[in-house]
Parts: structure tokens; C-alpha cells; sequence
């Protein structure tokens, strides 16, 4: 029973430890860094908008072709 309580009682301070040393190896990134994220972030942002918006330019003439039809 004793063990069971320890175990339980380590379990936050192992979350602990573990979150307080990652947040000691994070560090900000430098100018460079940030540009290659925001620039990888954006063409995600282009590359998945253009893949919706040619899923909904399908999608429309099907729809009606299928409501149409019926």
C-alpha cells in the first residue's frame, strides 16, 4: 500500500523535473530561425488552401449533378 502511494506521489514530480528541464533546453529563436518557420508555415498555409479550393470546385458541379439528377 505504501509503495502504491509512492508511486503515485512520483508520478507529478517526475512531470515536474521532466517539464523544468525542457523548458531549460528551449531557447527563442534567432531572426533567421523565425523567417524559415514563418516562411514553411505560410507555404502550408497556400499548399492547403489551394487543395481546398480545388476540393470545392469538384465538389460544387457534383452536387448538383447528384441533386440535379434526382
Amino acid at each position: 500500500m505504501a509503495d502504491q502511494l509512492k508511486e503515485i506521489a512520483e508520478i507529478p514530480r517526475d512531470f515536474l523535473r521532466e517539464g523544468t528541464q525542457f523548458l531549460h533546453r528551449c531557447t527563442k529563436p534567432d531572426k533567421r530561425e523565425f523567417i524559415k518557420i514563418s516562411q514553411a508555415v505560410g507555404v502550408g498555409f497556400v499548399v492547403m488552401g489551394t487543395i481546398g479550393y480545388f476540393v470545392k470546385l469538384i465538389h460544387i458541379p457534383v452536387n448538383n449533378i447528384l441533386v440535379g439528377g434526382a
